[in-house]
């Protein structure tokens, strides 16, 4: 029998987790204390966002009538709608292309096509815009969804990959000799089945498609999305109506970032 740990041990044991739920704490509350203070100040009566003078919804309305702030909006959901809704079929493509065929240089491909993943943005961003100077098409909101595209179709294609890698391929192959072909085996068995992780990669897609200033502000021209309009109204400090804005942002991305994990548990579990 082994023996029975020693109080000292225990003492230890106990020690090393305080340090564990003392650095967690730490952690966490360094990442959402400033969001906590950021909701609370966005109910502020105050025009200044360190005098607290009251509850009040003022900046709530104020949004909702700031024409410029929902052009913006209109902006960043064209980009964001218009580069996912292709990514996701030409990512599942890849992601299916990928898992099912043979083909030389496949190690090659598959590292090149998820390196948007790894490289920094700002080196995406510059390397579109030496791309599109050197073939002389002008930046426009087209622009800025063809460079969306660019990481969006990353993202939807390694969560594709890491459903498919979980499917019995049989099912397919059992559609295949019962008759039907290709394409109907494809639409009809494997689209299906790769839904939830489809529709799990396009939401977390479309969150940083919403969320992106760097590739948008060097690719996207006369457009105007959101990201840079709360850039350029910032620079000249804090305003109670884009803590407002921002707290709805922070709601709109956790929901759809809750639906996404849904959607790729619900995948995992099928």
């Amino acid at each position: 029998m082994d023996p029975a740990p020693s109080q000292t041990e225990n003492s230890s044991r106990r020690l090393r987790i305080s340090w564990q739920g003392a650095l967690s704490l730490l952690m966490y509350g360094f990442m959402y204390i400033p969001i906590i203070v950021l909701g609370i100040y966005s109910f502020n009566e105050s025009r200044y966002g360190s005098i607290w003078k009251g509850f009040s919804l003022t900046w709530y309305r104020k949004l909702l009538g700031d024409e410029r702030l929902l052009s913006a909006l209109g902006d960043s959901l064209t980009i964001a709608i218009c580069a996912v809704s292709v990514s996701s079929v030409l990512g599942t493509l890849m992601a299916v292309g990928l898992a099912k065929y043979r083909f030389p240089g496949k190690s090659l491909y598959v590292g090149i096509s998820y390196l948007p993943l790894i490289i920094p943005d700002i080196a995406i961003a510059v390397a579109t815009l030496v791309f599109l100077a050197s073939v002389a098409i002008p930046l426009s909101l087209w622009t800025a969804i063809a460079a969306h595209m660019v990481f969006c179709l990353a993202y939807i294609a390694i969560v594709v990959s890491s459903r498919l890698k979980g499917l019995d391929p049989n099912l397919e192959e059992a559609a295949l000799d019962l008759g039907a072909t290709p394409t109907q085996a494809l639409l009809k068995v494997l689209i299906p089945q790769l839904a939830p992780a489809i529709v799990s990669g396009c939401l977390l897609a479309f969150v940083l498609s919403m969320d992106d200033l760097l590739i948008s502000s060097f690719t996207a021209g006369g457009a105007n999305p959101l990201p840079i309009e709360i850039f350029s109204r910032v620079k000249t400090g804090i305003k109670p109506d884009i803590n407002a804005l921002s707290v709805l942002l922070i709601l709109a991305s956790g929901l759809l970032a809750s639906c996404s994990e849904y959607f790729r548990y619900k995948s995992e579990r099928s």
